[in-house]
């Protein structure tokens, strides 16, 4: 293992000290347990987004069992040199596989206590389920999932740990938690309404102030669901990493280890991506006014480890990396792609790939079930569906409208979240395109109510899930507009009830949508989402791809 990592970890640490030196953690205090002058050592390991992944995929990628066989060897490494470790995540351990979906994220969660995590931030699709079932996972976690800006409306006290201190080399670190503030908008508004989610900034530093007057912390690091936006532009998304480093006093915040966004967060430059990383390839931090932000990519791709050493007061970064669990990528063999891995093949643990095996397979008859057949890709990869009109999101669109019998149909491109091969269609694809377990919705309005409706909602921005899929419907938006609207091709008339559906998350407010559930017209037809997609795709299979196809129907200008 050592081996492996040497060079790139020297490369990382050049890239390092090029980009920012060294951060300072601030300064001491009387009630500090370290000697002068002496050096302690501290690895942090971190994941992020996990997202149902406790299985590798059918290329052998990732995986839970994997990635416990890589944290055990960076264990043993870090206690061989003097280092002791703190394994973090960035949240969002919910939603993205079936097998994990249908039993409550159980195996992830179990899993992570076998893995040894010592604290992870709560994620925005930690409320994907009710509060029941959040509560349920804290008990299966060993360890803590913290957020100190999630209040109790009905008390105004915060509803989880904040924070939680550990000792490591004798050094006191304080764990704050964050999540990001969007949740209250693109949260299941039907889980979340007794929640209140204050602005994250303002109560890590509000908290950091009482740590250094009760805990005396030598290092704060943030588990933060926040994101990472280069020089803090985060477009339509609430504030995230960056903005809350440049919020802290410099010196009072040491690290952010984030989530969210879900990308690696490596950096060419001050405020810059290095576009060109690619997995196994040297990954410098960002910094911000002092404080370090990493950031693992998703799903347990890859293990992030950064090295410190603390003395008199200063807490240095000597090396970071991003390591591969088991990622592969295509080659050439006598002219056929094959795939290979990165790095050298990671074991996987066996006791924990025991634990683990009969989650996968309890579920796998069903799921495994040929419900349909198409003739080409249905389209709804995240870069894709946020941007366009998609053949999948018309299709998911066009389900809804023949279950409620409707004359249009709103979906927000948020809750497309897979796309679905050409070839065989099993029910294991749907729940991957639509795992939250939404009901359908209808709400019959007039035509004048229809076009504010519209307004709202048809104005919504790309690159974010409330941007939205249609279908029975053709409009032209412009200038923050629409107009030319057309509904089964024929003009809008104002003074005539239309019927629309749209998934409860949105009818209840989610993604900033109009509430409709106060609305006299508004009916929910206890139908879910996925089951209506696995119904309509069976009655109209063989699923002919064109017959999907956006064919110019939403103009934007």
């Amino acid at each position: 293992m050592k081996e492996r990592l040497s060079l790139k970890a020297a490369v990382s640490a050049a890239l390092i000290a090029s980009l920012a030196g060294c951060a300072n953690t601030g300064s001491e205090t009387p009630e500090h347990g370290w000697a002068p002058d002496t050096t302690y050592k501290l690895t942090i390991l971190h994941t992020n987004d996990h997202h149902g992944r406790f299985w590798h995929n059918r290329y052998g990628e990732y995986g839970m069992a994997a990635r416990k066989t890589l944290i055990d060897e960076l264990r043993a490494e870090a206690k061989a040199e003097g280092s002791e470790v703190l394994l973090l995540s960035g949240g969002d351990i919910n939603t993205g596989v079936p097998e994990s979906d249908l039993l409550q994220a159980e195996p992830d969660f179990k899993g992570m206590t076998q893995i040894g995590y010592d604290a992870m931030a709560i994620g925005n699709h930690e409320f994907d389920n009710p509060l029941s079932v959040l509560e349920k996972q804290m008990q299966w976690a060993d360890f803590p999932m913290l957020s100190a800006n999630i209040y109790d409306k009905e008390t105004g006290e915060r509803k989880f740990q904040a924070y939680q201190m550990f000792e490591r080399n004798g050094l006191k670190v304080a764990v704050i938690g964050l999540t990001t503030e969007d949740t209250a908008k693109i949260g299941n508004p039907e889980y979340i309404g007794s929640l209140e989610f204050r602005d994250p900034k303002a109560e890590a530093k509000k908290l950091i102030a009482e740590l250094k007057e009760t805990e005396h912390p030598d290092i704060i690091i943030a588990a933060t669901h926040m994101g990472h936006y280069a020089d803090g532009k985060s477009g339509v998304n609430a504030p995230g990493d960056v903005a809350l480093a440049r919020y802290i006093d410099e010196g009072d915040l040491d690290l952010i280890i984030g989530g969210h966004s879900q990308e690696p967060v490596c950096m060419e430059g001050p405020n810059m991506y290095n576009k060109n990383f690619q997995p196994g390839d040297a990954c410098t931090p960002d910094q911000q006014n002092g404080a370090w932000i990493m950031q693992a990519h998703e799903w347990g791709k890859y293990v992030g480890k950064a090295e410190f050493e603390f003395q008199n007061g200063d807490l240095n970064l000597v090396s970071y990396d991003l390591i591969p669990v088991n990622l592969k990528k295509k080659i050439k063999v006598n002219g056929e792609k094959k795939r290979v891995f990165i790095q050298d093949e990671i074991a996987k643990d066996q006791a924990l790939y025991d634990f683990l095996k009969p989650y996968q397979d309890k579920g796998q008859e069903k799921l495994n079930v040929k419900i349909a057949k198409s003739n080409g890709k249905l389209e709804g990869d995240r870069d894709v569906v946020r941007f366009q009109q998609t053949n999948l999101g018309r299709l998911i669109a066009m389900s809804h409208m023949e279950r409620a019998k409707a004359d249009f149909a709103v979906m927000n491109s948020g809750g497309v979240r897979d796309s679905i091969p050409a070839g065989d269609i099993t029910y294991k694809d749907v729940l991957k395109v639509q795992p939250f377990g939404n009901m359908v919705t209808y709400t019959d309005m007039s035509g004048k109510e229809v076009l504010d409706y519209l307004n709202v909602v048809g104005t919504k921005p790309v690159d974010s899930g409330a941007y939205v899929q249609f279908a029975g419907i053709s409009m032209v938006v412009e200038n923050g507009k629409v107009h030319d609207v057309k509904i089964g091709g024929e003009p809008l008339d104002m003074d005539k009830t239309y019927r629309f559906t749209v998934p409860s998350f949105n009818a209840a407010g989610g993604d900033g949508y109009p509430k409709l559930t106060n609305h006299p017209g508004n009916v929910n037809t206890g139908f879910v989402d996925a089951e209506v997609l696995k119904d309509y795709l069976e009655a109209h299979s063989p699923i002919d791809v064109n017959d999907y196809a956006p064919k110019g129907e939403i103009v934007y200008k």
